[in-house]
């Protein structure tokens, strides 16, 4: 079934339909598939078959926030295709995702608030036409998933997650925005902390982890959040203790009085095994709205640019 009928041309034009080898991935793993084109009752070419990425961005301005889909890679695919009346054409593609694309699902569970999709868009004439939109399911990395068990291990629970417009302080960023994975504390801290957001920033070789604790009562009077931030390889990342790690600085942050905290921890020989998740993350879950901010081009709103379009 051809999901879109090209509204470049008349009743009868062709019809497109992106199909991907497998909608699961990860960050800096390559998504493979095809673009089908369908001819309709007389020839046709199209000057180019462009691919992008595209997730929902919170933008705040003005102490309003508002969503918007933000698209943060784009691709050509292939240029000058000819599609004869009545037959079908395939253009194979390979599209690698950033390092920095949000995670969207943990094990078979998806992140609520969060949305990563394939969109297809056929230019004809020099104009633009948007075709298929698919949805990508983005696990964590092996290192980005130990510090999500840690978080299970130390009785967090998963509260919801979003994508925020803008730059984190005094870490390397490629994309102009970054994920908020949040999390009601342990119910030792409850009274103390009112929940833990997780960034990860990922690279081909690295991984740097950003806490960020939102405090209540006196000491939130007092100082406000207060961060953590470890700056790893992922072959450290995948043989960090964590549980041990996370659990250190939340016990300090709750004693603390505001100050930022960063932390590149020292690794010895100890390396906890891995026991699943459990009651872990898995199970836990059980600017303006247009324009450029940041390098990523901002369209129409979520709601309106996925409706219908993220269908299995």
């Amino acid at each position: 079934m051809f999901k879109r009928m090209l509204s470049a041309f008349a009743v009868g034009g062709p019809s497109v339909d992106t199909v991907l080898d497998s909608p699961h991935s990860a960050p800096g793993r390559v998504l493979t598939g095809e673009v089908r084109i369908r001819g309709g009752s007389a020839d046709a070419t199209l000057d180019q078959v462009v691919l992008s990425l595209v997730t929902r961005v919170e933008i705040e301005r003005g102490g309003h926030e508002s969503a918007a889909t933000g698209e943060f890679h784009r691709q050509l695919a292939q240029q000058g295709v000819r599609v004869p009346a009545g037959q079908l054409v395939t253009v194979p593609f390979d599209l690698r995702l950033p390092w920095e694309t949000p995670i969207t699902a943990v094990g078979d569970t998806p992140l609520h608030g969060m949305a990563v999709g394939v969109r297809t868009e056929l230019v004809i004439a020099g104009a633009p036409d948007k075709g298929d939109l698919d949805p990508v399911h983005v696990h964590p990395l092996p290192s980005q998933d130990r510090v999500l068990d840690a978080f299970g291990e130390l009785g967090f629970r998963f509260r919801t997650a979003d994508v925020e417009a803008g730059r984190l302080s005094g870490v390397r960023q490629e994309l102009g925005f970054y994920q908020e994975i949040e999390f009601f504390p342990p119910a030792g801290f409850a009274g103390r902390v009112n929940e833990v957001e997780l960034t990860f920033v990922a690279g081909p070789h690295d991984l740097t982890v950003v806490l960020e604790a939102d405090r209540r009562g006196p000491f939130r009077r007092a100082g406000g959040d207060s961060s953590g931030r470890f700056h790893l390889s992922h072959a450290e990342a995948e043989n960090a203790d964590w549980t041990a790690l996370i659990g250190q600085w939340l016990s300090e942050t709750a004693q603390r009085g505001g100050q930022p905290a960063f932390g590149n921890p020292a690794f010895g020989g100890h390396h906890p095994g891995h026991h699943g998740r459990g009651m872990g993350v898995g199970g836990m879950v059980a600017g303006a709205a247009a324009g450029v901010v940041g390098g990523m081009i901002m369209g129409e709103m979520l709601e309106e640019a996925f409706e219908g379009d993220f269908e299995e």
